[in-house]
């Protein structure tokens, strides 16, 4: 599903800005960052979250940003170099076609200009003139290199954690279960938590496996606890949940080979290959040009449970959270409503993403057929007619009946 994006453009100035004066401090090696990973833009209602080197286009610098969209105000681009060199530019605003009709909603601001690939350090500003205080908290640039080898082979992005969440026991097993299929990390976007789950992530997070990028957006907006503005009016989508999926896309694009987008109560399941390095090791020599791999979803619900009580441990009596071992029967699958999809993608053929579907991309999707894989939602109870697998995590009320 291709998006329209829209763009507003910062008007041309007659004569260039002037390059920002290096400070008069003795450590010139110094650029004050950002300290958290939200930054309120200066004089404006838009936040950066983080910046990118596109090398796919042109080598450009990328800013995942977080848009008023009644309120846009073109701002301009800051970037510095390692000797401090600083020049400013303007601006491309690519606000993403999906924002569920919320005021806020994921965007990109894209910078252009010359020697960008000497940058360190980004600010968006308002001030066209360059003229741009030096207390004020530059991000860093990422992606500065092109690895052709990846740290990891498989990622997981989950977005987010937010309220009392302490579904600790479908937690564990649905990160062990991701063990056993061959993914070697899994980001979490965490607001908040429940105090049981808290530890479990400190446990996950000193084996190696768990990467927790702390996500206070709570502190600058008033976020929606679902997609639905009609239901839920606040301020931005579930958790800015599409900011976060485009983040970890882009933080990742070149220490990952593949990212799993879903949520923590679906699991991405093959079935006829023992675990995913397996999977795509079929999928993508027989779709080369392809980057994004359609999965379908499909909802086994807590209210049903396997006969013999096999997995009704004794052990596991006192762990909060559902036990997704005893839920084993999916609803059929209603053919005349939507199917959601979740998704594996190569993430250097991502430029942006909602939860379904890509919205820009490079190559083109697969729809993966049922019987190869599928996105089990694990242990979640569902209303009939249910079209839309997207929730609070581990919640157990009843979900909107269209998406």
């Amino acid at each position: 599903m291709n998006g329209h994006t829209y763009y507003i453009q910062a008007p041309p100035t007659k004569t260039a800005p002037p390059p920002i004066k290096p400070p008069s401090s003795k450590n010139k090696s110094k650029i004050p960052e950002a300290s958290y990973s939200i930054t309120p833009i200066k004089d404006s209602n838009h936040f950066t979250v983080s910046a990118f080197i596109d090398h796919r286009l042109d080598g450009v610098i990328r800013v995942i940003s977080i848009v008023n969209r009644s309120s846009l105000q073109p701002p301009y681009c800051a970037y510095c170099s390692t000797e401090q060199v600083c020049k400013t530019v303007d601006t491309d605003v690519q606000i993403h076609s999906d924002h569920f009709s919320y005021t806020y909603g994921a965007s990109d601001v894209i910078c252009k200009g010359e020697h960008m690939q000497n940058a360190t350090h980004v600010l968006i500003t308002t001030d066209k003139e360059g003229s741009v205080d030096r207390k004020m908290e530059y991000l860093p640039i990422k992606n500065k290199v092109v690895n052709e080898t990846f740290k990891f082979n498989f990622t997981i992005c989950i977005s987010n954690l937010f309220g009392d969440y302490n579904n600790v026991m479908q937690f564990a097993q649905t990160m062990e279960l991701y063990k056993l299929l061959g993914v070697q990390h899994v980001v979490v976007y965490k607001t908040s938590c429940g105090q049981d789950l808290e530890k479990l992530l400190k446990h996950y997070e000193t084996e190696g496996i768990l990467e927790i990028v702390s996500w206070p957006i709570d502190q600058f907006l008033n976020p929606s606890r679902g997609w639905n503005i009609k239901r839920h009016k606040r301020d931005i989508q579930y958790f800015s949940q599409l900011v976060t999926l485009n983040e970890c896309i882009y933080r990742h694009m070149y220490k990952s080979k593949y990212i799993l987008l879903n949520d923590i109560h679906e699991i991405i399941m093959p079935y006829k290959h023992t675990n995913l390095p397996s999977l795509m090791e079929d999928l993508q020599p027989a779709y080369p040009n392809i980057g994004v791999f359609l999965i379908d979803n499909h909802i086994f619900p807590k209210t049903q449970f396997e006969e013999s009580g096999k997995f009704k441990r004794a052990e596991w009596k006192n762990i909060p959270g559902i036990n997704i071992m005893e839920h084993i029967y999916r609803e059929p699958p209603q053919k005349k409503n939507y199917n959601p999809t979740k998704m594996i993608v190569n993430p250097r053929k991502v430029q942006q993403t909602s939860v379904h579907s890509t919205l820009k991309d490079f190559g083109g999707s697969f729809h993966v057929p049922f019987d190869v894989c599928e996105s089990p939602t694990a242990g979640e109870s569902y209303q009939k007619g249910t079209i839309c697998g997207q929730k609070s995590l581990g919640l157990q009320t009843k979900t909107d009946t269209k998406c």
